[in-house]
This record gives structure tokens, C-alpha cells and sequence, in this order.
């Protein structure tokens, strides 16, 4: 068989292996290993699975991954999530529409800490959902608003998503996480415009709450100490040159895991749950980890990358139409993939072409993260709307997707600003 006949069937038989509910490193990793063996002998390729698996669990550099996981799975168990809502309600709460402006607001908080846009949907699920329905909120709108918010997890540091595509590209993780601040921010006011927008526009399906005295206000922030100081503390540490990201990481669950027993919202059975969450999820990330690492190996011996480079500058197409069509890419996958999945996946393949296109491979990861944390509320999978409808069993998918439109029509403006300025994205991580 030709390289390129087996580059074909392998990339055929992946999908197929995904349709047949195969996990996706699973999946990976037996198609990188047989197409490796079909071209370079059996006995190279099986020695491959034992060297690249223990590489990747002892690198240090990896490492960064359990600690965030960790660090948000205290937060999630220590209840920060319901505090920054509660604190962001007495603010914003009597506008029309307060409940779901405090909902983004507190997502945007709540991601901030635990960098992870399933747990943020999540977690906001049971503690804002409720209350929006309590002032008859409309089933889609609540929905909606919090699959959306549980988007911005991806975007904010520490991301998750962030620090896998700069292992994979060697792009340093501290601008990274630079480079998502700002698009970060712009997310959560074009949310909260949408969410206006929807108020003026039926002003009956979307109640104003009552005002908060001055007193309360304080009060509620007196509650959001501890969130704040945890990320302005990792976050800070990171950026003052005291921590490299992993350290960041390690002091970030230590630092969660001391401020929840402090203040005694972490027992022992949140101790234990905390702990088999951030494990369970890191030995997921990790299989897919590795099962893609495998996978590159074979799109190597292929020459796959160079080869999609080749094709698609030979399109004559300019470096934004092949741009256009990796972002189509995208949204394409999320609708049949996990985001983490679709970034280890497509990343090896596809960022030597925008380093042959000249494009900003900082901006490019923010450009990427964003198309994929679309994918999440994108019909028909959707990660953000399965969760919230196992958390919510009453609501049925179609209602979730019709809350979720008028943010996926915020986002495709958003993703269009950001190419038409890539200086949003590229400003502070060159101050850094």
C-alpha cells in the first residue's frame, strides 16, 4: 500500500471507529499503531504504545494538566459557584433580564478558577437555573444562557484546552493564557448585549429582579474573597515570574484545597469526591492524549502534514480563504467531537499550515478554541446542552438549542472580529 492510500484508509477507519462509539483515544491510538506497523514493521510500532504512554504521564510539562483539573474540582465541590452568582445577582440583578446577565457574569468568574466549560455548565445547571425559572424565566432562555456562559471556561485563564494546544506547538502557555483574557472579556459583554437585546425585544418574557441595597452588595462581596485571591494569586504568580505553569497549577489545587477546608466547605467526602473527579478527567485527557501522539507518529511517516500544507496553499484560495475552510473545519467536527479531542486531533495537521500562511500562531489558538468551545453548543451533539440536560432531564434538547441561537449567532460575530482585528488577541501577549 502507497503512504497516501494508508494516510486515506486511516483517517476513514478513525471516523468509523468515532461512529461506533469507540472512545476517541481508543480510537487514535489503534489507528496511529496499526498504520505505523503497516509501514514501518509491527515490532517499531508496538514499541511505540509502552514509550510514548510513559513518556507523557511522567513529562513534567504535562503535569499541568491534573493540577488545574484538581484546582477547578475543589473550587466546583467547594461551592465558589453559587457565591459569585449570588454576588453578581445583587449587582445586576434588577435589570431585566439580571438573572441571566449574572449568570454570564458568574461563568465568566467561575471559569476563570476552574478553566473547564463542561463543569461550569455544569455546576451554573443547579445553581442558576432554578432561580431563573423561580422568576419564570423561559425554560430555552435559562438553558441557553448557561450553555453559552459555560463556553467561556475555554477561553479564560487557566484553560485547559490552552495548555494542551501550547504542549503541542511548543507556543509558551503564559502568553497563551494572555492571549484569552481580552477575547475572554469581549465574550461575556457581547453576551450580556445579546441578553439585553432579548429584554428590549420581549420585555414580557424576561422579569427585572428587585434592587439591591449598598449593604447587601458589600456583604455578597465579601463572600468572593476567596476566588479572587486564588486566581490573582496563581494568575499572578505565573505572570511576576514566581511560578512556571505547572507549579501555577500545583499551587492552584493546594491553594483551592486550603481556602475550601478553611472555611469549612470541603469535608472529607468533597475531599475524596474532588479527587476522583480531577482523576478521572485527567486519565481521560490522558488517553486521548496519547492515543493522538500515536496518531501523529503515523501522520509523520506519512508526510500527512507537509502534504495538507502542500494542497491547500496550491488552492489559490489566499491564506484566509484556507483559513475559512479550517474554521469550517471546526465547527464541523464539533458537532461530532469533543472540543479536547478536536484540538489534539487537528492541531499537529493543521498548525504548520498557518505558520506557512504567516498567521500568528498565539492568535491562531485563541481562533481555535473559540470555534471548538462553539462546537459545544452546537446542534446536533453539543457537549454544554448534554450535560445540561442530564442535570435538567426535563428539558428537552430542542428547547436548550432554541435558547442557545441568538448566542451562536454572538459568536460567529465575535469569531469574525477577531480575524478582521487580530490585535484584540495579539495586544497584551506582546506587553508581556
Amino acid at each position: 500500500m502507497t503512504q497516501n492510500l494508508v494516510a486515506v484508509s486511516g483517517f476513514v477507519l478513525l471516523f468509523v471507529l468515532m461512529l461506533l462509539r469507540v472512545p476517541v483515544g481508543m480510537a487514535m491510538g489503534l489507528v496511529g499503531v496499526t498504520g505505523f506497523g503497516l509501514l514501518a514493521g509491527f515490532g517499531p510500532a508496538l514499541k511505540l504504545i509502552g514509550q510514548t504512554s510513559m513518556r507523557t504521564v511522567t513529562d513534567y510539562t504535562f503535569g499541568v494538566i491534573p493540577m488545574f483539573l484538581l484546582m477547578g474540582a475543589f473550587v466546583t465541590n467547594s461551592g465558589m459557584s453559587r457565591e459569585l452568582f449570588r454576588a453578581a445577582n445583587t449587582f445586576i440583578g434588577h435589570l431585566r433580564g439580571g438573572l441571566g446577565l449574572a449568570t454570564i457574569v458568574a461563568c465568566a468568574g467561575f471559569a476563570a478558577i476552574s478553566g473547564s466549560s463542561v463543569a461550569t455548565a455544569a455546576t451554573f445547571s443547579t445553581v442558576a437555573y432554578p432561580e431563573m425559572r423561580r422568576f419564570n424565566y423561559p425554560q430555552s432562555f435559562a438553558a441557553g444562557t448557561i450553555a453559552a456562559g459555560g463556553t467561556l471556561g475555554a477561553m479564560f485563564p487557566p484553560s485547559t484546552v490552552l495548555v494542551v494546544y501550547g504542549i503541542l506547538t511548543e507556543q509558551d502557555i503564559s502568553r497563551l493564557f494572555m492571549a484569552g483574557i481580552v477575547p475572554g472579556i469581549l465574550a461575556v459583554l457581547m453576551y450580556m448585549i445579546t441578553i439585553i437585546i432579548i429584554g428590549r425585544l420581549r420585555p414580557d418574557m424576561l422579569s427585572a429582579g428587585q434592587r439591591s441595597s449598598w449593604n447587601e452588595r458589600l456583604h455578597a462581596l465579601k463572600d468572593v474573597w476567596a476566588p479572587l485571591l486564588l486566581f490573582f494569586f496563581v494568575i499572578g504568580g505565573l505572570y511576576g515570574g514566581l511560578f512556571t505553569p505547572t507549579e501555577a497549577g500545583g499551587v492552584g489545587a493546594g491553594g483551592a484545597f486550603i481556602i475550601g477546608l478553611l472555611r469549612g466547605k470541603l469535608d472529607r467526602l468533597k475531599i475524596l469526591t474532588s479527587l476522583l473527579q480531577a482523576t478521572r478527567t485527567a486519565a481521560a485527557v490522558f488517553t486521548v492524549l496519547i492515543g493522538a501522539l500515536l496518531f501523529g507518529y503515523f501522520l509523520t511517516i506519512t508526510g500527512t502534514p507537509q502534504k495538507v500544507t502542500a494542497f491547500l496553499g496550491g488552492l489559490g484560495i489566499g491564506s484566509y480563504g484556507v483559513l475559512l475552510l479550517i474554521i469550517l473545519m471546526y465547527l464541523v467536527l464539533g458537532c461530532i467531537m469533543d472540543a479536547m479531542a478536536m484540538v489534539i486531533l487537528t492541531v499537529p495537521i493543521v498548525y504548520p499550515v498557518i505558520l506557512a500562511l504567516g498567521f500568528d500562531p498565539i492568535w491562531f489558538a485563541v481562533i481555535v478554541v473559540m470555534t471548538v468551545e462553539l462546537g459545544l453548543i452546537s446542534p446536533p451533539v453539543g457537549m454544554n446542552v448534554f450535560v445540561i440536560k442530564s442535570v435538567v432531564p426535563e428539558l428537552s434538547f430542542a428547547r436548550i438549542f432554541k435558547g442557545v441561537a441568538p448566542f451562536i449567532v454572538t459568536d460567529v460575530v465575535r469569531l469574525a472580529l477577531l480575524i478582521a482585528f487580530p490585535v484584540i488577541v495579539t495586544w497584551l501577549p506582546s506587553h508581556l
